[in-house]
């Protein structure tokens, strides 16, 4: 089923959850305090190359806060836009199943207990942190509320995996993949476009590849290089081509013609934090790129799917 109107050319997040709970849903970004395999010494000790220090949770909470204030404190500025709304709980910060079993199954349930307006929770985290005891304790909470799991993948290429230092290759995403599916949780992805020396092609090769994979959301964002990265570093050593946003429009619009239309579009571009970013500077008018996107498959007759083929 789509969920496409006049104006989104594609099966939005806001569509499908108004469809699915008649009200609006609003994702509350949590800091569980969690660390990642990949930036402490276990796979390695720098992380993925675009990785601030705050481990892709650049706008969770505080995780020197506990989870119910790190929740009052955003439910009550979302509260005065959206009175009637209802919440998500998202574990966004660094890798959410990396730690103690113990500690995933106090924070998670002590989530679902934060409002009774909760109606979901989302866990990001690792294609390579699903322990046989985390996908029994995942199993568990997706028969207590409508769980989703975050997978980032960023592309399918090895080559590109090995050079944004990722940790693991394409099979350990796809071995991943249908683990969870085995339980019946549902999955969503998220890819980078403009990595390091990726052609158009080969982003929409990550495309085709998850069309063959039984996922349930993507999430697609722009490479934003900031400061006290690795990536900052590999910029200056190794100066690569960054996407105009013309180039990452097109892209874009190309990526959602060949991907699945039972996919739910859960992001269409990246969202950097101002004080850290270096480049693309464009990448901070968020809404500026959702419209051209917008625009240019209104004017062409453009929607999700129309290039898909089995």
């Amino acid at each position: 089923m789509n969920y496409f109107t006049h104006e989104k050319h594609y099966n939005t997040l806001n569509n499908y959850f108004r469809h699915k709970y008649h009200s609006k849903i609003i994702k509350i970004a949590l800091n569980g305090n969690f660390s990642c395999p990949n930036r402490d010494g276990v796979f390695s000790s720098e992380g993925c190359i675009f990785c601030s220090e705050l481990g892709s949770g650049d706008f969770a909470g505080n995780p020197e806060k506990s989870l119910e204030v790190q929740f009052e404190n955003i439910k009550r500025k979302m509260h005065k836009k959206w009175p009637e709304g209802k919440y998500i709980a998202y574990f966004q910060a660094n890798t959410n199943t990396y730690g103690p079993i113990e500690k995933l199954k106090r924070l998670f349930n002590q989530a679902l207990t934060l409002d009774k307006n909760i109606v979901g929770l989302n866990i990001g985290t690792r294609a390579d942190c699903l322990s046989p005891k985390v996908i029994d304790l995942l199993k568990e909470l997706n028969q207590k509320t409508d769980l989703t799991i975050e997978l980032g993948l960023q592309s399918m290429h090895n080559e590109t995996l090995k050079i944004i230092n990722r940790g693991h290759d394409r099979q350990s995403f796809t071995d991943a993949v249908k683990k969870l599916r085995a339980q019946g949780i549902d999955v969503v992805v998220h890819i980078i476009n403009g990595l390091p020396g990726e052609t158009k092609e080969m982003m929409l090769d990550t495309i085709h590849y998850l069309n063959t994979l039984d996922i349930q959301g993507l999430k697609i964002h722009m490479l934003y290089i900031l400061k006290n990265t690795p990536l900052q570093g590999y910029y200056q050593a190794h100066p690569f081509h960054v996407l105009s946003l013309d180039e990452y429009v097109h892209i874009t619009i190309q990526q959602l013609k060949h991907l699945r239309e039972d996919i739910i579009i859960h992001r269409i571009t990246g969202d950097p934090p101002r004080d850290l970013l270096i480049e693309p500077k464009w990448t901070l008018k968020k809404f500026v790129v959702s419209n051209e996107i917008d625009k240019a498959m209104r004017k062409n007759n453009d929607y999700q799917g129309d290039a898909y083929h089995e």
